[in-house]
């Protein structure tokens, strides 16, 4: 897959991590994880839901532009991540107490790998709109690594599917059911793990899944639990050329060292259930507050210690999403309401440049793909739009079944995942019927 993508210039902070980790470590972390065009962990290059691929299709439906769909066994709002030739998604059958990696071929949507991870006895409770496998896999070169919340963290053998570690020692009290996805830094897979009971950030080792550092949300807790859990995933930031990680939590986003998990700044506020990833700008980070009466906050990200009043840029107070991430698109931020409405701001001071009510409900984030934005709803439609000074429609499109997963490019094509199916997508002529749509899952190896 490396030859059909671009890869942008080396960031800084690379160079002083291979002092750290040494050359050969930061050559597989540097092609194919962080910041290398590969769709490889929850919204893309470093969280961040966009990609430079061009010709990208923007039109389809369930009669043109699909190169094959797949259905898909079970239950599972992750999305779709690829390593090589192969599509990685979660799902859980028999109410969760079967938890599963899956992988299709990219080329012709054929089903390789049906694995059984866990077979928890007692599943986690989740909520109706979540599953017992939400979080997105992370891939790099012959692994994949799978995180069903406190359900328990593996790693796989991409070839074989085997399952190469386990761990069951991250548990918490979600109430909703797991929701953050985990990251790779190094030789490191990071998650955060934010449940009612414990609050904490954990660091586990990639080639034996032990634990490495946790670091605890510095700010005290209010009494409520149910107003201390958090679903959001990190992303990674270079500031002057050191990386650290910006980690979103209940009534805190606190930003550590990744090497070590020790917090170097940190800002509060009122908020929980947090979901949307973090946005990385340079020397700035967007984080959405709460899930309630979520807020959009601009922090700049060169500071120390509590920087709640010191760093805090502007805020966004109306129309924030709750569940869908935002995406940073030019000195622009696009987001969307879990109502469906649609709002475009600058990025340097959260000035309103339109707002439209797109329609529908939405928790899949918002993604840059190419020229366009690309807005999924759970009613299956996804709406592409041009950047511009006002809300501009290039396409509507719908398909079959609910929409929760985040869309994932694949050199160029899309990778869309419904409640029922995969899906290959790629740019067609409005009157080109499907090449291949295959029905049945017809895996090659279900092991149990």
């Amino acid at each position: 897959m490396m030859g059909l993508f671009r890869c942008p210039a080396r960031p800084r902070f690379f160079v002083a991590l291979s002092l750290f980790l040494g050359p050969a470590v930061l050559a597989i972390s540097f092609s194919r994880t962080a910041y290398g065009e590969e769709w490889t962990q929850f919204r893309g290059p470093n969280g961040q839901g966009r990609s430079s691929q061009t010709g990208l299709p923007v039109k389809w439906s369930e009669e043109t532009g699909i190169v094959w769909k797949v259905a898909v066994e079970g239950l599972g709002w992750s999305s779709p991540v690829i390593e090589d030739n192969r599509v990685w998604i979660t799902t859980a059958t028999g109410q969760g107490h079967s938890l599963r990696a899956v992988s299709a071929r990219l080329d012709t949507g054929k089903i390789e790998r049906d694995v059984e991870v866990f077979a928890p006895a007692n599943p986690v409770r989740v909520n109706p709109k979540n599953s017992h496998a939400s979080p997105s896999p992370v891939v790099e070169h012959g692994r994949v690594y799978v995180h069903y919340g406190s359900m328990g963290t593996a790693c796989l053998a991409a070839e074989t599917g085997k399952v190469l570690w386990r761990n069951e020692d991250l548990v918490i009290d979600h109430k909703e059911g797991p929701g953050s996805s985990p990251i790779l830094f190094g030789n490191l897979l990071i998650v955060n793990c934010d449940g009612q009971d414990r609050q904490f950030i954990a660091a586990l080792a990639k080639e034996t899944g032990k634990a490495v550092w946790k670091s605890t949300r510095s700010v005290p807790y209010q009494v409520d639990p149910d107003l201390r859990k958090a679903y959001s995933t990190p992303a990674l930031i270079d500031v002057g050329g050191t990386p650290e990680l910006v980690s979103t939590g209940a009534n805190q986003c606190n930003v550590l060292d990744p090497r070590t998990g020790r917090e170097i700044w940190r800002v509060q506020y009122n908020g929980f259930s947090n979901i949307p990833v973090p946005l990385i700008d340079r020397d700035r980070v967007f984080i959405v507050t709460d899930f309630i009466r979520p807020q959009l906050w601009a922090i700049r990200a060169d500071g120390h210690g509590d920087v709640t009043h010191t760093h805090v840029a502007w805020k966004l107070t109306r129309q924030v999403g709750s569940s869908p991430t935002p995406v940073l698109f030019r000195g622009r931020i696009y987001l969307v309401s879990d109502q469906g409405v649609a709002t475009c701001v600058t990025a340097d001071s959260g000035k309103v440049i339109w707002q439209h009510r797109i329609g529908g409900t939405f928790s899949a984030s918002v993604v840059a793909l190419g020229e366009h934005i690309y807005f999924s709803s759970e009613q299956g439609k996804v709406t592409v739009i041009r950047p511009a000074d006002e809300y501009q429609v290039v396409a509507t499109n719908e398909l079959d079944g609910r929409i929760f997963a985040t869309p994932v490019v694949a050199g160029r094509a899309l990778i869309l995942r419904t409640d029922t199916h995969l899906y290959r997508v790629e740019a067609s002529s409005t009157t080109a019927p499907n090449r291949r749509i295959d029905k049945s899952p017809n895996a090659t190896s279900r092991a149990n």
